[in-house]
């Protein structure tokens, strides 16, 4: 079995779409963008730095989808879909992902956005399989909580090594190919048979470098979309 695994944001989209999805809702909701935008910096800025709060994050993500009925947010997501996320999808990631395709690997996006707002993503790009955080929901609405595990650092790792045993593989029985961008995706690229850095960050590219890892890059990096 061949198994090929994207990361999403700055990997496949040049955009965050978690960030561009929170500032999408903090604005469609009429919250304050003022206080929620402090937020979603400050996580962005952690991010970068390497001192991300996790679990802080993803209460976060899942507190804005708790806020709001799921019939307005699936309205929102379609918007968010046609002004956000379509307009950066590049010809040259749907190439990579149909590469992969062509040769009959599986696809599997993974992915610390949660999957409400990636799902439709993944569609796009014809890819199959969705690893990410999975909202919690009661009846009409999202509960605010999550299940199983989360899709950041070693949570990707899991989520993978959850998604191979489900299917009675493991990482020694499969071949992987994974593309990541970020320092955070380095414990998923060390367990891959083939690691690629596509758009690397700075210090995964000196690793990528240390290592004789591939790297390739796509696009220049968007910034943050904020608008409604």
């Amino acid at each position: 079995m061949r198994l090929a695994l994207f990361d999403l944001d700055h990997t496949l989209l040049p955009i965050d779409s978690a960030d561009t999805w929170s500032y999408f809702v903090v604005k469609k909701g009429g919250l304050d963008e003022l206080v929620y935008g402090t937020r979603i910096r400050e996580f962005a800025r952690t991010y970068r730095a390497g001192t991300f709060d996790i679990e802080g994050y993803v209460a976060f993500q899942m507190e804005l989808l708790a806020l709001f009925p799921r019939a307005s947010l699936d309205v929102w997501h379609g918007q968010f879909m046609n002004q956000h996320v379509r307009p950066h999808i590049r010809s040259e990631a749907l190439a990579l992902v149909e590469s992969h395709r062509k040769r009959g690997d599986e696809l599997a996006l993974v992915t610390g956005t949660n999957a409400y707002v990636v799902t439709p993503i993944a569609r796009e790009f014809g890819i199959e399989h969705v690893l990410a955080v999975q909202p919690e929901t009661s009846g009409d609405r999202f509960t605010g909580g999550y299940v199983g595990t989360h899709t950041y650092q070693d949570g990707k790792v899991r989520k993978v090594s959850e998604w191979l045993a489900a299917r009675g593989r493991s990482w020694e029985d499969t071949t992987t190919i994974c593309y990541g961008d970020s320092i955070n995706d380095l414990p998923l690229l060390e367990h891959a048979t083939e690691p690629v850095v596509t758009n690397g960050d700075a210090r995964l590219l000196a690793i990528a470098k240390e290592r004789g890892w591939p790297t390739l890059e796509l696009f220049v990096r968007a910034t943050t979309q904020t608008a409604a």
